[in-house]
């Protein structure tokens, strides 16, 4: 069987990719001494993947299986994985070898190639460590291939374990070793010729003529090894009975791996972050990520890396199984030479295709039901085979969201002239990059080229360097990492202090979901101010979250400096800050009230949690004067109206002077404001045509939003939700245009005159797409799980995790609202006069 350790990645394309051991650098890697948890998921497993030992994917068994035969059939397939790499591990250092015995020769002739010393100091014990691994493999594979229940190879680990001495001393020598061979193939033509012959052993693709392969593709090895072989023993551990002879020589062997691996991860970690340049300097990692690229037209996922003096963007080559992972440099710019394009200097930059919303959420939707069907599968113990194909799907879509979603552009300019654009879905996240550039460049930093044989040193070290090692998507958390919350956060924003002069100050609210974040709320300008009085609370919902990011802004008046592209930020960041939304403290219904300090500046907020299956609840008022919280056959048998007043007033406005407001609907309004205009409905207030007036736009269609949520039951009823559900549901158009013409029958008149009413209002929203980018999709999705909700009891019944409510049936109910809104224009009076064709029946 074919196994690996690590499961598949993707490259900046989205092709398929197999995880593979990085190339070696010039500094040596921090080398990972824990256990894979779970091989085939862990991150760790991962990172140094070279197709060690097998990971059973069919169902063969879990690492607390005791049952003999698995057992047995598991510790066979752990083996048979290490006999093919420690096969491939041997021909490598018989690659290593194969330079060493021509450049002997040479050493005592008139012109020798390298001195006896230089050869002793590049190639130092790796003979003896061939001779170790030649030995037990030629122990080992015997065993293997007659394998039953009497053989036994624990002695053959623990006699392996305890030659790691040669190991430490390899290691001591690892530096020098890579230094002497650099030194020597730069300076010498025919020790780069001779080296070169590694090449021909399949473990690394030639980049250029002038590259010298030899120590950067092999000299890692034997570090490695180690890794690999403490991994085999955790899995031989996990797969031994107790009371098996071989298991105390297991243990034994994987203490003194563990213990060694430790003691020169102690030796080596202060080199971690750092690569040596050709001169000597110390050329140190400062960040790293992934970023979104528009390149020629097109959006590519690259990894970004920022040094002490240049950023290198790069993309995982395409390699083939088996073959060691690198990273492809795509294009690199000197600090010296970088420069931020003002918005006028960006105007000939590509334009950036933002993808419609509805597109974002549709994949959004169907994320969530792979979730859903994963847990399904995992709670009835489903076959792993199932779980991996949701997995990888899942994985597929979260890509697609990761590439497709980000709009707000960072613009790289080159003064020698070549501009890169990146998409960025967070402000905080772009003002991160800029200002870690921004910090870096107030050094005296030097313009420079690199030649090939630096860049592709520089590219190699990546690997081993980088700090961010999987794509952000939910897919590539480990099982037991906190699925972050699902539901309503509500926040109010207090004030903000520490500015030294006044100015137009605002705050935005930035929450992750879905593996990147994205700006949910904006306060109001403070104009002329050094300590602005917001008080705004907002509703933010929450879809796996795991932070809240604030930033506080200066608003740009100054029109010379708008940008023509819609996504340009282009005012000042005047502070940031970020708090993880912890579970515990935020769950609880009173408010909790925090500062988050940002470059001397202090905001104070306040913060409460509303679970999604507590928003589902719905409180009838107590006091029947109102309209809040009141039965809709009430509110217009009281007012004598067939659509109660404050639907119409709140339409009103919106069309009178909101119809072209971007996001309207979308967007959240001020809660103070949205409360007021509650108050002032529930009074039945005389001065409500003045407020509503005074009032700004997004807290009426909030204040709309809140009537219909807060309705003893949705709009379309509790009765007929399983109704809609399957109606919608139905293959045959002709069949669901019956049922679904049927259904609204069947709504008790004030619901069905309200509802067709906002049906119409929704349709002149949608009109205007081009201007406020509401498109139907977009409103249906606002609305749907507004006016179609499942009773609190049907809820609960079919609940089996938070984020299920998510997905569980908002799809359906998005869609129910969709298909209204898509048919043509439908008349109270037809519905009624048709109803004489068709049973009551629902």
């Amino acid at each position: 069987a074919d196994f690996n350790y690590g499961a598949d990645e993707y490259d900046a394309e989205g092709n398929e990719e197999p995880k593979a051991l990085p190339e070696g650098s010039e500094t040596m890697p921090y080398i990972d001494e824990s256990p894979t948890m779970s091989p085939q998921l862990s991150a760790r497993g991962q990172e140094s993947g070279d197709g060690v030992s097998p990971t059973p994917t069919d169902g063969l068994g879990t690492g607390g299986e005791r049952d003999a035969g698995k057992g047995l059939e598991m510790r066979k397939l752990v083996l048979s994985g290490f006999l093919a790499s420690e096969e491939i591990y041997i021909n490598q250092l018989e690659a290593l070898l194969l330079p060493m015995k021509p450049l002997k020769a040479t050493a005592t002739t008139s012109q020798p190639v390298l001195t006896l010393q230089q050869i002793e100091t590049i190639f130092y014990k790796i003979q003896d460590i061939y001779e170790i691994h030649k030995e037990f493999y030629d122990s080992l594979c015997p065993k293997v291939q007659q394998w039953d229940s009497n053989v036994t190879m624990g002695h053959l680990f623990q006699k392996l374990a305890s030659q790691l001495g040669v190991y430490k001393a390899f290691v001591d020598n690892y530096k020098i070793a890579l230094e002497t061979a650099e030194k020597c193939s730069q300076s010498n033509y025919q020790f780069q010729k001779i080296s070169e012959v590694g090449e021909g052993t399949g473990l690394q693709p030639q980049v250029a003529a002038d590259t010298f392969s030899l120590p950067s593709a092999l000299l890692y090895k034997p570090i490695d090894r180690v890794t690999r072989s403490t991994l085999v023993l955790h899995d031989l551990l996990k797969h031994t009975p107790a009371d098996h002879p071989d298991y105390p020589l297991l243990q034994d062997a994987l203490r003194i791996s563990q213990n060694f691996l430790s003691s020169i991860n102690e030796d080596i970690d202060p080199r971690r972050t750092a690569v040596t340049t050709p001169k000597g300097e110390t050329r140190q990692l400062v960040k790293d990520g992934f970023l979104v690229e528009l390149s020629e037209g097109s959006r590519k996922l690259r990894h970004v890396f920022l040094f002490t003096d240049v950023l290198l963007c790069a993309k995982l080559k395409k390699t083939a199984v088996g073959k060691h992972q690198q990273y492809d440099c795509k294009w690199y710019v000197p600090l010296a030479d970088l420069v931020f394009p003002s918005p006028e200097e960006s105007e000939h930059c590509p334009q950036v295709h933002v993808i419609p919303d509805h597109e974002l959420e549709d994949m959004k939707m169907k994320i969530s039901t792979i979730k859903s069907e994963m847990q399904k599968e995992k709670a009835n113990k489903g076959q792993s085979r199932a779980i991996e194909r949701l997995k990888k799907k899942m994985f597929e879509n979260e890509f697609w969201l990761l590439l497709n979603s980000p709009a707000i552009p960072f613009r790289i300019h080159n003064r020698n002239g070549k501009s890169y654009l990146f998409l960025l879905s967070s402000d905080y996240e772009r003002s991160e990059w800029r200002e870690a550039i921004q910090r870096l460049q107030k050094k005296d930093l030097q313009a420079f080229v690199l030649s090939s044989v630096e860049l592709q040193v520089l590219t190699g070290s990546c690997f081993k360097l980088r700090t961010v090692h999987n794509i952000p998507v939910t897919s590539n958390k480990d099982d037991d990492e906190s699925p972050g919350l699902y539901g309503f956060l509500h926040v109010i924003v207090h004030s903000a202090k520490g500015f030294k002069q006044s100015a137009n100050l605002y705050c935005t609210l930035e929450v992750d979901s879905f593996g990147y974040f994205v700006s949910k709320a904006k306060t109001r300008v403070f104009r002329d101010t050094t300590e602005p009085q917001w008080n705004e609370e907002f509703e933010i919902e929450l879809e796996g979250s795991q932070s809240l990011r604030i930033l506080c802004y200066e608003k740009c008046y100054d029109k010379t400096k708008l940008n023509k592209d819609n996504n340009e930020i282009v005012d000042k960041i005047m502070g940031k800050g970020q708090i993880q939304l912890d579970p515990q403290a935020v769950q609880t219904k009173n408010w909790h009230m925090d500062v988050i300090e940002m470059n001397g500046i202090k905001v104070e907020f306040s913060m409460k949690f509303t679970s999604r299956d507590m928003s589902l609840k719905r409180t009838p008022s107590k006091k029947q004067t109102g309209v809040f919280g009141v039965k809709i056959s009430v509110v217009t048998k009281r007012e004598r109206s067939k659509v109660p007043y404050i639907v119409r007033q709140c339409i009103e406005e919106v069309e009178k002077r909101g119809i072209e407001e971007v996001g309207i609907y979308r967007i959240s309004g001020v809660a103070t404001d949205i409360q007021a205009l509650k108050a002032v409905f529930d009074a039945n207030n005389k001065d409500i045509l003045v407020m509503l007036s005074d009032m700004d736009i997004n807290a009426i269609a909030g204040t709309l939003k809140l009537y219909f949520r807060e309705l003893p039951e949705p709009l379309l009823t509790d009765r007929l939700y399983p109704a809609f559900m399957e109606g919608i549901a139905l293959s045959d158009p002709a069949a669901k245009e019956n049922c679904m013409m049927h259904l609204l029958r069947s709504l008790p008149d004030p619901n069905l005159i309200t509802f067709l009413f906002l049906l119409e209002h929704l349709k002149r929203v949608a009109e205007k797409e081009p201007i406020n980018k509401m498109s139907l999709h977009n409103l249906a999705t606002v609305f749907g799980p507004t006016l179609l909700r499942p009773s609190e009891g049907e809820s609960k019944a079919h609940l089996t995790l938070a984020s299920d409510i998510w997905s569980h049936d908002v799809m359906a109910q998005v869609q129910v609202l969709l298909y209204y809104l898509q048919h043509p224009p439908i008349s109270f009076t037809e519905l009624k006069r048709n109803t004489l064709y068709f049973s009551t029946d629902v």
